[in-house]
């Protein structure tokens, strides 16, 4: 599933699930809690290479050429450079530019796939938990004899918000 795709697209868009959790643990624990004495009456009412590419394409110009970083060792790395590929100085630029375009890429990849790998596992684990405290509610509101119907509406409340977040976590992690 493509990000576009996705319900939670980033760690952040997690937040408000995991305040909805935070809820019902609260909810389970707490058997007097109402709508209106929750931390979310609101809710329920309504139902992020470069630097290193920089270095060495520095490094290059300053030993292909005379050595240091002055107006003629500058020019002559950069000829230099540019004449690896049959060019100048121009050409010399886009070769001592390479390595900051190839690793700032490889670098972004690299973060890109760390960061989804992140949000997939931060996923699964409020699935997991979403699951269990849904069952938990589920549990309480079937034993509805010392049940006030502010505590029933408070709880249901909470149910359907976990069966949403358990349907789109669903969906996100292809389930």
């Amino acid at each position: 599933m493509t990000t576009k795709e996705q319900i939670y697209k980033n760690l952040d868009a997690l937040e408000p699930v995991k305040k909805v959790l935070a809820e019902a643990e609260k909810a389970v624990n707490d058997k007097s809690r109402t709508i209106e004495t929750s931390d979310i009456p609101e809710i329920l009412g309504g139902i992020a290479g470069g630097t290193i590419g920089v270095g060495i394409g520095l490094t290059f110009v300053y030993a292909s050429g005379v050595a240091g970083l002055s107006a003629v060792g500058i020019t002559s790395g950069l000829a230099a450079l540019g004449a690896l590929i049959g060019g100048g100085m121009m050409a010399g630029i886009f070769v001592a530019a390479a390595p900051m375009a190839v690793l700032g890429i490889a670098g972004y990849a690299v973060l890109a796939e760390k960061n989804k790998q992140k949000l997939i596992q931060a996923k699964e684990a409020l699935f997991q938990d979403a699951i269990r405290k849904h069952d938990a509610i589920l549990r309480e509101i079937n034993d509805k004899v010392n049940l006030s119907e502010e505590r029933n509406s408070y709880l249901t409340s909470l149910n359907v918000l976990l069966r949403h977040i358990i349907d789109d976590l669903k969906k996100d992690l292809d389930k």
